[in-house]
């Protein structure tokens, strides 16, 4: 894909979401966002592009399918967020909630929103580097799109010892409907698990350092978390004996689990790591 883009460089990148076609359909698309602020479709089975948007006009640091694939999310360094038809090519909403901090995170979920009294289709977050995040039900063909939480994490005027700090990273909870899971700079180091209907955080597990990298198992209650100093930290929840595993050149700056739970994929600076993992 990066050799079909020249000059620019991909910031972010996420896969269309598998539709309900026939067995033998194909449909492998990915999304990718740069640094010119624009978003490139590509389809996999035939190594092309399909189509180029230009929503920012600053670099894109995040991206996201909507969860019927139908729109493309992306946050700029600026913090807006646009919402994109890759049908049209149009980009038809622009979020300003996050503007003047970089956005981190976007995640979409179909399920839950009725859960809340709201109209729409899907949950989606947003989440930026000043340790915000907000939580939005929307249903995109009736242009419907209402905040539903918005989050903002305490954390020391003046950090010490760190020389960048670290990301703000959240994620829907697979396996605790209306819960998000929120790792940051804070006043601790640890993970928070917020309920949406209760509308406070309902758990906390603590982590050895503050967290570089995040992913929640979508078949298992398992999540790793990636540090900064060269760690992959296993979590099966609720709270059980960590295992941590060594084995990185550098900070663990991405880990993602694959949709079947069994296999998680970690890179650092100049390693990617698959690991399979056992039991239920």
């Amino acid at each position: 894909v990066s050799a079909l883009v020249p000059l620019q460089s991909c910031q972010c990148l996420a896969w269309k979401p598998h539709p309900i076609v026939m067995w033998g359909a194909e449909s492998q698309h990915v999304v990718a966002g740069y640094s010119d602020g624009t978003i490139r479709v590509f389809s996999i089975s035939r190594t092309e592009m399909e189509l180029k948007m230009h929503p920012h006009a600053v670099a894109v640091t995040a991206v996201a399918y909507s969860a019927d694939g139908e729109m493309i999310l992306s946050g700029g360094k600026d913090g807006l967020v646009a919402v994109s038809s890759p049908r049209t090519g149009m980009t038809i909403r622009v979020l300003a909630d996050h503007k003047g901090s970089p956005i981190t995170v976007l995640q979409c979920t179909r399920k839950q929103y009725h859960d809340f009294g709201v109209e729409g289709g899907e949950l989606w977050l947003a989440t930026s580097s000043d340790r915000r995040v907000s939580v939005w039900a929307s249903d995109w063909l009736k242009d419907k799109c209402e905040l539903l939480d918005w989050l903002s994490f305490p954390a020391p005027a003046d950090p010490e010892g760190l020389g960048s700090l670290p990301p703000s990273l959240a994620a829907f909870c697979p396996w605790e409907h209306g819960t998000l899971v929120y790792v940051g700079f804070g006043m601790q180091k640890e993970a928070l698990f917020y309920s949406l209907q209760k509308k406070q955080v309902v758990e906390k597990i603590s982590l050895p350092y503050f967290a570089t990298s995040l992913s929640l198992s979508p078949a298992a209650r398992f999540m790793a978390v990636g540090f900064g100093e060269r760690l992959l930290r296993l979590l099966r929840c609720p709270a059980s004996p960590a295992q941590d595993y060594a084995g990185h050149d550098d900070a663990v700056h991405l880990c993602r689990f694959a949709p079947s739970g069994r296999r998680l994929l970690t890179a650092s600076h100049s390693a990617v790591l698959l690991w399979e993992l056992s039991g239920g």
